[in-house]
């Protein structure tokens, strides 16, 4: 979005919502201090434009501005997501994974943000002692160069499994031989992404086969750490797979809105922020 101040007339309300709607389909997603920004105008106004685009049915909002409009059933491809928000991702694996204790057992569902906790992993100074499993194959790869990278400098390397499955176009493996894969595992964490969160039922998905095994991955696990950018809050899928109750931390790059952090202590979610650096 260029800026209409440059010494130019304002823009009407219909001219800032078509080049709204224009930078949302270029990028995905649009934050109201983009906005703010791009257009010259107030952060009241920003909001305002972006509601008429809501009720339009042309966008959909979400806790700080709007994302694409996406039917609850359709799933992004990988590509299309591993492009948006490369930053934030980055931050939110680095507040993520410090946790992890040596020896831990430790499991990656599918999804750009848990390839940033991947590459978070190999960084860790205990990163040989780790048991890693994921039905990520782009996170897999991540894990399977460094563990080559350590053996050619002579050194131990982690345990990493990869389980079977049919692939899903967030590059998943999913079904039934992904489920028994987990159902055979106990594992310490399990760092979770999803295409939403709803503040009722928790972390969604749109591919219901991901969902099962999303939900075998956890169940085997002691603990769930979600890892979500800002433009995951109240964004539905077709399916959840993971109720608050189940989730012990949340980790975001931004903070979320009142009623979001309210409805996070009830259920005993803790919450982190991954800020940026001043």
């Amino acid at each position: 979005m260029s800026k209409a101040a440059n010494g130019g007339p304002p823009l009407l309300a219909r001219q800032r919502q078509e080049r709204i709607l224009a930078w949302v389909e270029d990028h995905g997603a649009v934050r109201v201090a983009e906005i703010v920004s791009s257009l010259g105008v107030s952060e009241m106004t920003a909001r305002r434009d972006i509601t008429e685009l809501v009720d339009r049915g042309l966008v959909d909002r979400v806790h700080g501005g709007a994302v694409a409009l996406e039917p609850a059933a359709v799933e992004p491809s990988f590509e299309s997501k591993s492009i948006q928000y490369v930053s934030e991702k980055a931050r939110i694996a680095e507040v993520a994974v410090p946790r992890i204790r040596p020896g831990e057992a430790v499991a990656l569902t599918a999804g750009t943000t848990t390839l940033a906790v991947a590459r978070a992993l190999t960084t860790l100074p205990h990163f040989a002692t780790l048991t890693i499993v994921t039905n990520s194959l782009p996170a897999a790869q991540v894990l399977y160069e460094a563990t080559l990278q350590a053996r050619a400098e002579g050194k131990t390397a982690p345990t990493v499994m990869l389980s079977g499955g049919e692939r899903t176009p967030s590059d998943a493996l999913v079904g039934m031989l992904a489920i028994e894969t987990f159902q055979q595992l106990r594992l310490d964490w399990v760092f979770a992404g999803a295409h939403g969160y709803d503040l009722e039922v928790g972390l969604m998905t749109p591919n219901m086969s991901e969902a099962a095994t999303n939900t075998a991955m956890i169940e085997a696990s002691r603990t769930v750490v979600a890892v979500l950018d800002h433009t995951k809050w109240g964004v539905a899928g077709l399916r959840s797979f993971c109720h608050p109750s189940r989730i012990g931390v949340i980790v975001t790059d931004q903070e979320p809105d009142r009623a979001t952090r309210e409805s996070l202590v009830n259920h005993g979610i803790n919450l982190e922020v991954a800020k940026r650096d001043a």
